[in-house]
């Protein structure tokens, strides 16, 4: 018993100044092998009315050693922690930086170019109604050229009886604004918008756009040209040109699409313009006077002119990106790429 007195008065005076030195206490009185271990086993030797004593005695070393063990752990532990937190000599942890998606900074730059020549954003429902998406643009129903947009129209109508659809273009916001607001009107429309198409490489359900409006009195279609001249120079390079060629939208009159020189051969010929020297980026006209009067403008006081253009389209030719999907796949590898990219 004088024995078990000696181990206690040692365990309790017992100090260390590192967690190695704590180890060393631990193997000597807690481990398997450690003198707790022997204590009790030496038990079944011990005569018959000393067994309860003694089984007190060793309990209480037992206690004593795993309650300094313990209190001293945890305190050695947590100065480790508070030693590391304040090492001013540890190196940095590397963070990893973000980027804008490329869709978002070609968005970005298309928007401020236009901004700053007094272009104002304008935003409206993804989910329209028949009269803006399509009748107040000159779509009649049952028109042939509703034919040229694959629509994905809801189960559920809207209170004159009319199917709603996810808008086929940004064109809808343009009616919303006429509607409420009078000339001057001068906007930029983006957003994205939905068609009935196969997935691939060029085509896809989903895509982005933007559209511009300008009404005012004497708006011409030579401001057209050089407003989108003006786009074409701050987008792809000083040295871009552009050609217009005749073309057919329901919602302008006369309508055309916009080449640009292509700026990956200088038009000498290559994949990206199909050797012909020019790209096709939008399209554009003037707004048809009976838009016009869709949307409460008088057509006699009033002209202005529209254009549109696929935000990927541009992002696909400003990054030399061969395949549309790859811009909803968020594929890590893909838009690390564009972390430096401006």
């Amino acid at each position: 018993m004088q024995d078990l007195d000696k181990i206690l008065s040692d365990i309790d005076q017992a100090s260390f100044t590192s967690a190695e030195e704590l180890e060393l206490f631990r193997l000597k009185y807690l481990s398997k092998k450690g003198i707790l271990t022997d204590l009790f086993s030496n038990l079944k030797e011990v005569a018959p009315e000393l067994k309860k004593a003694y089984g007190q005695q060793v309990n209480a070393i037992k206690q004593a050693a795993e309650a300094k063990y313990g209190s001293l752990k945890d305190s050695f532990e947590n100065s480790s922690k508070v030693t590391a937190a304040l090492d001013l000599s540890l190196p940095a942890s590397p963070s990893q930086l973000g980027s804008l998606h490329p869709i978002t900074k070609v968005k970005k730059h298309l928007l401020s170019i236009f901004e700053a020549i007094g272009y104002q954003v304008a935003e409206g429902p993804e989910i329209e109604d028949d009269w803006h998406n399509f009748t107040a643009l000159n779509f009649p129903e049952n028109h042939p050229a509703r034919d040229m947009q694959d629509t994905f129209f809801l189960a559920n109508q809207n209170v004159d009886g009319g199917p709603f659809a996810l808008r086929t273009h940004t064109s809808s916001v343009q009616v919303r604004i006429m509607e409420t607001q009078q000339p001057p009107i001068r906007i930029l429309a983006p957003g994205r918008v939905y068609r009935n198409e196969a997935i691939s490489a060029r085509a896809h359900c989903f895509f982005h756009q933007v559209e511009g409006l300008y009404i005012d009195k004497g708006v011409s279609f030579a401001d057209l040209k050089q407003t989108l001249l003006h786009f074409a120079r701050e987008m792809f390079g000083e040295k871009t040109k552009i050609r217009l060629r005749p073309s057919y939208f329901p919602f302008t009159e006369p309508s055309a699409e916009m080449d640009i020189s292509c700026f990956f051969c200088n038009q000498e010929g290559c994949n990206i313009c199909k050797h012909s020297g020019w790209v096709e980026i939008l399209g554009c006209g003037m707004v048809d006077p009976e838009v016009l009067k869709n949307c409460n403008i008088d057509p006699n006081i009033y002209t202005g002119f529209a254009f549109g253009m696929g935000i990927e389209r541009i992002t696909m030719l400003k990054y030399q990106i061969n395949d549309l999907r790859i811009f909803s796949e968020n594929d890590i590898r893909f838009l690390k790429q564009f972390k430096s990219v401006q």
